[in-house]
């Protein structure tokens, strides 16, 4: 398939979600947001510090395993997070020391787990050896927080040698699996301006899937294949914190339906290759994406699905657009495209449900030099609605969120019904960010549905 060229005149376009002409009187009043002005003004009390985040959000959601702890143990996080309290307020999420504490940790349960997989041969240490590489990997994700990038250079040394370290002990997890981890190297053969040359992406496959073909250059034919013998596969778009090693139990629902799961990370973040800083950067890697998995010959490209998970929402919503012919439907969960944008928003969102200030993160994610030149530049930059996107019809689409999600607004999900192809939404009242912990529930099935359905795309 042909590269996609997007190129939509939106200058004369009226709509009420785009913001007055700078020419004509701003508004007067501010925004009301729809969750509220009390939960819009509110900072969180967990902002307040480290021992405020760990006794007010974390330690609650570590003790059940909840995310961002999934995979993880109790016993591993609490005497680090107590070591670092102890050590008073000079200690952030930022700071190297806060990354540094966890290390030792993660490296004594990566090699318990060497232990127990020494003992496979004599015994079944395969169970308990996993289970210690992934909560090595949950202590890794924890150190390495609230953010990585390698593009166009590493963020903080310190915090990528924990993201390195957790693929490490992850990929030993997974070589174990039944449905073993391949760790891929995708060709970007569609790559311009600084994207960099090769996508990394987790694959796993049902264990009985057909083999990859012996050529995965994007211009081997892979027609051999008896359509039958292909398995449907889901992509999964990672966020700005939760990359490729952060989602083993969404990949198991995937692969346990018959799926292919391949993970990757969005522009911005990890390991991606995509240029942060050119909103058509990931059209071009959806483009090498597709083209290596028609090359590899395992998958059926007539039922793909993409789901994207809090920032990875808005590159799910912008595929089902650009690349609606390659995709039986696409789940955008938590996504923004619009008004999350929005400088009065990101002047709150701060203080809002995010562990630790977004702000940072997302003007570096987005290829921006300070926070100041993101509020100022990101939605005239990278608004879907801005740059016409919306205007496109679209496959299938699932809007799924909370309505009190204070990282990207309801009302980005909301205003796509105003916009090109009919939407389908579950929206989860009272609940935070991606409408957890229910949403998923209501994903699974859709997504069932969709993989059965006739594809109707013109």
């Amino acid at each position: 398939m042909a590269p996609h060229h997007i190129n939509i005149d939106t200058a004369n376009a009226k709509s009420p979600d785009r913001d007055p002409d700078p020419d004509q009187d701003a508004p007067s009043s501010p925004r009301h947001w729809l969750m509220g002005t009390d939960a819009f003004e509110r900072r969180m009390p967990h902002h307040a510090s480290l021992q405020a985040l760990w006794e007010t959000k974390w330690e609650a959601a570590c003790r059940k395993g909840a995310c961002p702890f999934h995979d993880g143990a109790y016993e591993d996080f609490a005497p680090v997070f107590a070591a670092l309290i102890a050590q008073g307020e000079a200690v952030h999420g930022d700071d190297p020391a806060y990354t540094r504490a966890f290390l030792p940790v993660a490296a004594a349960l990566e090699a318990r787990g060497d232990e127990a997989a020494a003992r496979r041969k004599e015994e079944d240490g395969r169970d308990e050896a996993t289970g210690l590489y992934l909560r090595a990997a949950a202590v890794l994700r924890i150190a390495r927080l609230p953010y990585v990038c390698g593009f166009p250079d590493v963020s903080c040394p310190v915090k990528w040698d924990a993201w390195e370290r957790q693929k490490r002990v992850y990929a030993k997890a997974g070589r174990a699996w039944r449905a073993p981890l391949e760790d891929i190297r995708i060709p970007h053969v569609h790559a311009q301006g600084r994207d960099r040359g090769e996508i990394p992406a987790y694959v796993r496959v049902p264990p009985s899937s057909p083999s990859p073909s012996s050529s995965t250059s994007p211009s081997a034919s892979s027609s051999a294949k008896p359509a039958q013998d292909k398995c449907p596969a889901v992509i999964l778009l990672t966020g700005l914190d939760a990359y490729r090693p952060d989602h083993t139990s969404r990949c198991a629902e995937f692969l346990s339906r018959g799926w292919a799961a391949l993970v990757l990370e969005i522009p911005g973040t990890a390991d991606c290759p995509a240029d942060p800083a050119d909103p058509a950067s990931p059209d071009r890697l959806w483009d090498s994406v597709f083209a290596w998995m028609r090359a590899d010959g395992r998958f059926a490209m007539d039922s793909v699905l993409c789901w994207g998970l809090g920032s990875g929402g808005y590159y799910a919503v912008r595929a089902a657009h650009t690349h609606r012919r390659s995709l039986r439907g696409a789940v955008a969960q938590g996504a923004g495209c619009h008004y999350s944008y929005d400088r009065g928003w990101m002047e709150r969102a701060d203080g809002h449900e995010h562990p630790f200030a977004i702000a940072p993160a997302m003007a570096r994610k987005h290829g921006f030099g300070s926070v100041e030149e993101y509020k100022d530049g990101v939605q005239r930059k990278f608004s879907l609605l801005e740059l016409g996107i919306l205007d496109l019809p679209c496959t299938r689409l699932l809007l799924v969120n909370g309505t009190l999600d204070g990282l990207m607004p309801i009302e980005d999900s909301m205003m796509l019904f105003n916009y090109g192809t009919p939407k389908e939404a579950r929206f989860f009242p009272g609940a935070p960010h991606m409408g957890y912990p229910l949403a998923n529930a209501s994903v699974y099935p859709w997504m069932e549905e969709v993989m059965t359905s006739p594809q109707l795309v013109s």
